[in-house]
């Protein structure tokens, strides 16, 4: 495992573990799976070096953190867990009571990394920020990041906290690579940490779907597996396959590792089950050549998904009789 250095968090894993499916029933995992594989997963995760959990308020109502907590056991208080507060009226006495309703549910008297979960259209971060500003300040939490943040947004709420913001977890993939562009140069260059959420792309990054082999249950419901964005995604696939062969891995290592060597980057997957979080881990330790990782960077920038709208379209035309 390789770790980046945060400050206020110590060394993060570069591969840290996503928990937004633990609790969440939509995605097929039942109590069944939260009171033993959930479990599982975790201590594979804690053996295999990683330190970086994520989880939130809204995942499962609550369910998400809860079961992160009972599973970490005595080790709770030694990894970096990451919480978000949903910014619904975000202001200081709400943000403080959330937080104490997370750390209660992680078992923890104090969150090392608390997050914005998105940036409220309406309410800006000088009122949500003093905030996490006094929750810093009485060590009720080691550090503030965001998600879903542009630049421009992450860099009002550092004024706004008046100290920095230390990260920003976006959605971030070769399939949606945007934050090549400006998050990932000023977190590089400020010494701050970009978190990749969704870094397979949902599956897509897995190289196993196609125009012929789609996934079912909420995928399904995924622009990115209409038909024209699974033809346009094949020269994306195709390099991402070439690059695992010459590796001898699966192509989501891959995808896990272009990430993972960018600078100041980490990534979140989720997993389902212990050899998928032993071949997630396995993947910080890949090193890709400058070429290969010119080639999938590259072909990420290629690739011009359609819209949601034009995709929905298409299924109706494809259900349609000839």
């Amino acid at each position: 495992m390789r770790y980046l250095d945060v400050d206020g968090l110590g060394a993060v894993s570069r591969v840290g573990l996503g928990t937004w499916q633990f609790g969440s029933r939509e995605w097929g995992y039942g109590d069944a799976y939260a009171s033993g594989e959930a479990k599982a997963i975790v201590r594979r995760a804690r053996e295999l070096g990683t330190t970086l959990f994520d989880t939130a308020e809204v995942y499962g109502f609550g369910r998400s953190e809860r079961i992160l907590g009972e599973a970490l056991g005595e080790e709770r208080a030694e990894v970096v867990v990451a919480s978000k507060v949903f910014p619904v009226a975000p202001f200081p006495p709400v943000v403080r009571h959330r937080l104490a309703g997370s750390a209660r549910r992680l078992e923890l008297d104090r969150v090392p990394l608390y997050q914005v979960h998105q940036p409220n259209p309406v309410v800006p971060d000088t009122v949500t920020m003093p905030g996490m500003r006094q929750l810093l300040d009485a060590g009720r939490i080691g550090a503030v990041g965001v998600s879903n943040y542009s630049l421009a947004r992450w860099q009002a709420a550092d004024a706004a906290l008046g100290r920095p913001v230390v990260s920003n977890q976006v959605h971030f993939s070769l399939a949606a690579p945007s934050a090549l562009d400006d998050l990932v140069p000023f977190a590089e260059r400020e010494g701050r940490m970009v978190m990749a959420y969704s870094p397979l792309a949902q599956g897509l990054l897995g190289g196993r779907y196609g125009v012929d082999n789609r996934p079912g249950g909420v995928r399904a419901a995924n622009p990115l597996f209409g038909t024209e964005n699974l033809r346009r995604a094949e020269p994306l696939l195709g390099v991402l396959r070439e690059v695992a062969a010459a590796h001898a891995v699966a192509p989501a290592q891959i995808a896990l590792a272009w990430l993972v060597s960018l600078p100041r980057v980490v990534v979140i997957p989720g997993a389902s089950s212990v050899a998928q979080v032993e071949a997630n881990a396995a993947a910080a330790d890949i090193d890709l050549r400058p070429d290969e990782q010119a080639a999938l960077t590259a072909a990420a920038r290629a690739f011009r998904p359609v819209s949601a709208v034009r995709t929905l379209v298409e299924r109706v035309r494809e259900r349609l009789p000839v």
